[in-house]
């Protein structure tokens, strides 16, 4: 296979880009960008090299504990379990969440053979279990998967008990109308979601 093939299917093994697309972004780094090009490989190489996953909650981390876990100022009774460190980026882009993480690596899928282990929910247990977590809040999708992986998590989390010895609290994050949406444009399933909600 040409370096030039073995390019463009390189690049079409990222999310949302095709034949068409690949072979484009491939035909322009090489004849317009070769600059960029560069930057690109050296980057890419840097970040396999140096990023790897944090011990304690699988984020993206450059060293053993991501600055999130080492942070002593966060609230360690509160555990925010996410699918993916974008999901967690995204948590932490709103200012609001001040407790720690939990990035599953994934969702329950059973057609595609991903199961309970191979999220690393033993993992969740025993650190919703260290005696300091008061809440988790299960922020997943809204997708089917997400769905069944939220209430998979939740039933077993709500077998643990609290510091106190209450059971454990456990949340999922709210779902609603879009802030700035027209509520005759929202779709029917969550204008339902949003009543069934309201506070």
């Amino acid at each position: 296979m040409s370096p030039l093939q073995s390019l463009i299917d390189a690049l079409r093994r990222l999310p949302g880009i095709g034949q068409r697309s690949a072979q484009r972004i491939a035909y322009h780094l090489l004849q317009h960008d070769r600059d960029a090009a560069q930057t690109l490989s050296t980057a890419l190489a840097a970040a396999l090299a140096g990023v790897r996953h944090c011990e304690r909650c699988h984020t993206f981390s450059e060293s053993a504990l991501c600055a999130t876990c080492a942070d002593a100022s966060r609230d360690a009774s509160l555990l925010c379990v996410v699918e993916s460190p974008a999901d967690q980026a995204a948590m932490e882009r709103t200012g609001s969440y001040r407790g720690l993480y939990f990035v599953l690596l994934g969702r329950l899928s059973p057609l595609d053979g991903v199961g309970v282990r191979d999220i690393g929910v033993h993992e969740l247990l025993a650190r919703a279990h260290d005696g300091k977590v008061r809440e988790v809040i299960v922020a997943l999708s809204f997708t089917a998967e997400g769905e069944a992986t939220a209430h998979a998590l939740t039933q077993a989390l709500r077998t643990l008990p609290g510091p106190d010895g209450a059971p454990l609290t456990v949340t999922r994050l709210a779902r609603g109308v879009p802030a700035g949406s027209e509520l005759e444009y929202v779709d029917l399933s969550t204008i339902a979601h949003a009543l069934a909600d309201r506070r």
